[in-house]
């Protein structure tokens, strides 16, 4: 192949080409405003200075505890100041962080250590069940405790080194390096798809970087913006916002656990500018009493994704002054990758109607390629007409890497040059995506995914179950929530009690079903249940 003259001589350099890692966020909000505040939390406040040392000492400690490049470091933490620290110093020791969703139950976070070959554990005193199981299972397992609430127990964390005493062994002043590759990784998510083991997702060092400056961009987020951490940090590395409040030097303000009466306090105190969450967050805040709102008056900017809140709900958040941008995306995208882009002309219109706009998918990220909606056979483009059902597709470099060893599965979603999310929508005559249904019969239930199939597994280990079925019934507070339809074995009985309470043993508290209905499950002819006749059954009970 001839060489082209714009190529000839014309190498890639240490002058003129730098691996993207958001790592570099970090470093320059600590160079050019060191003296800002970057972090709150409860008494706690500290710098862009003082955060790029802790991250450095955490890296540094890290290195020095045996964890090499490419190792698995997992944190099981709650929105707290070490959790975003573990966003940067993970990975300035080359290592991989996997955060861990706190909501899971002991057996699916283990599997997840094991998956991933965590070399090290960071997580909260409060989860002292899980760092017991761990270090018995794991004997090398490098744990590091943080008691953020409370004191460890010392039969709980048996070997367990305090993460403060910890940080104090790492060098303030480590000199870390880039990623030699901006297609390293960076972080392992997991997922829980459509069956009960979960799939690791990893994300490179260039996704994070460019799904950070995208959300800069979606939002149109000023310098020294302040942000409410009432978005989970394990929800796809807190949609990349660790990263993209250090582009902004903005200020992290942690939330330990969510409550709608605190976050009005904090907004009114910290005069929070952003905050992120799931529609169950937004409902919470837009029907809290309006005597917890006084003295708020300055914008608020909201950003919610999941299954769009009822248009009602986004009527209510504008009535009390928050500005709300709805997005779409999924852990293999990094969060959010879709955004549904606000038209002047909106403004013109009724609040509903409004509302109903707002509540589509909408448009691609500024920096992903494109977002489509497509033939699933054919990845023909359905017409614009709003009718026409398609999957919905991603391209571009806001997509994962693929997922931990499992090749059969990264090929079965990227196949064709795209990214197959398994949610079937439509395009609306302005280019807009709308969501109509999943195809893979994933119940977003809070923001969280639940498998259909997991739930399913359990109730068959029920000794009086013969058929089972679950499908996603509406819920005024939870979005979705799993209802299951069970057929019993002849001669058997079952309540609706026993049902969930045999569940509870073997699923986390949110993938319960929150309804049971006893009866023969319509069938096709080779003895597939018709899920379609479940789900109509339901609206016609009037929830659905």
């Amino acid at each position: 192949m001839t060489q082209h003259m714009f190529d000839e001589g014309l190498e890639r350099r240490e002058a003129n080409y730098v691996p993207l890692t958001p790592i570099d966020f970090l470093v320059r909000a600590a160079q050019v405003y060191g003296h800002r505040l970057a972090i709150v939390h409860g008494e706690i406040r500290r710098n862009w200075s003082e955060t790029y040392e802790r991250a450095r000492r955490l890296a540094s400690a890290l290195r020095g505890a045996g964890i090499e490049r490419g190792d698995t470091v997992a944190a099981l933490l709650p929105n707290i100041p070490p959790m975003v620290e573990a966003h940067f110093g993970v990975p300035m020791a080359g290592a991989v962080l996997n955060t861990l969703n706190t909501r899971l139950d002991v057996a699916t976070l283990l599997f997840m250590l094991r998956h991933g070959e965590a070399r090290a554990l960071i997580v909260d005193t409060e989860y002292g069940e899980f760092a017991h199981r761990a270090a018995l299972e794991f004997p090398d397992l490098r744990v590091i405790s943080v008691a953020d609430a409370q004191p460890a127990d010392p039969a709980q964390f048996p070997r367990a080194t305090d993460y403060e005493q910890f940080l104090q062994a790492g060098d303030p002043a480590y000199e870390w390096t880039p990623p030699a590759d901006e297609w390293g990784a960076i972080a392992l998510n997991y997922t829980s798809g459509t069956t009960g083991d979960p799939k690791g997702v990893v994300y490179h060092h260039r996704g994070a970087y460019l799904n950070a400056l995208s959300n800069i961009l979606e939002w149109d987020m000023p310098k020294h913006a302040v942000y409410l951490w009432t978005l989970p940090l394990f929800h796809c590395n807190g949609w990349c916002f660790p990263w993209t409040v250090a582009a902004r030097a903005g200020v992290n303000v942690c939330l330990r656990r969510f409550d709608a009466k605190t976050v009005f306090e904090l907004i009114r105190r910290e005069r929070i500018t952003h905050y992120c969450g799931a529609p169950i967050v937004q409902s919470a805040l837009a029907n809290a009493p309006a005597e917890w709102r006084e003295g708020i008056t300055h914008r608020v900017s909201t950003m919610v994704a999941g299954a769009a809140p009822p248009p009602a709900v986004i009527a209510k958040m504008k009535e009390i002054g928050f500005d709300l941008t709805h997005v779409y995306g999924l852990t293999e995208t990094y969060g959010p990758a879709a955004v549904c882009a606000k038209q002047d002309a909106w403004d013109e219109l009724d609040d509903l109607t409004r509302a109903d706009l707002t509540a589509r998918q909408g448009v691609r990220y500024h920096l992903q390629a494109a977002v489509a909606v497509l033939d699933p056979e054919t990845l023909a483009p359905v017409p614009d007409d709003g009718e026409t059902l398609g999957e919905i597709m991603f391209r571009g470099n806001i997509c994962m890497k693929g997922y931990l060893k499992n090749e059969r599965a990264t090929e079965a979603a990227f196949a064709g040059g795209w990214f197959h999310t398994g949610d079937l929508g439509v395009r609306t005559a302005d280019g807009y995506v709308r969501i109509r249904d999943r195809s893979k019969d994933i119940i977003i239930s809070g923001g969280e995914n639940i498998s259909s199939i997991e739930v399913e597994d359990t109730l068959y280990r029920h000794p009086a179950v013969s058929v089972a079925a679950v499908v996603a019934m509406a819920d005024p507070k939870w979005g979705e929530v799993p209802c299951a339809f069970v057929e019993l074995k002849e001669g058997a009985q079952a309540t609706e009690e026993e049902i969930i309470a045999h569940c509870r043993l073997f699923l986390a508290g949110y993938k319960l079903p929150k309804a049971v209905r006893f009866g023969e499950l319509p069938k096709t002819s080779t003895g597939k249940i018709q899920k379609f006749e479940l789900r109509a059954r339901i609206k016609a009970e009037g929830k659905g």
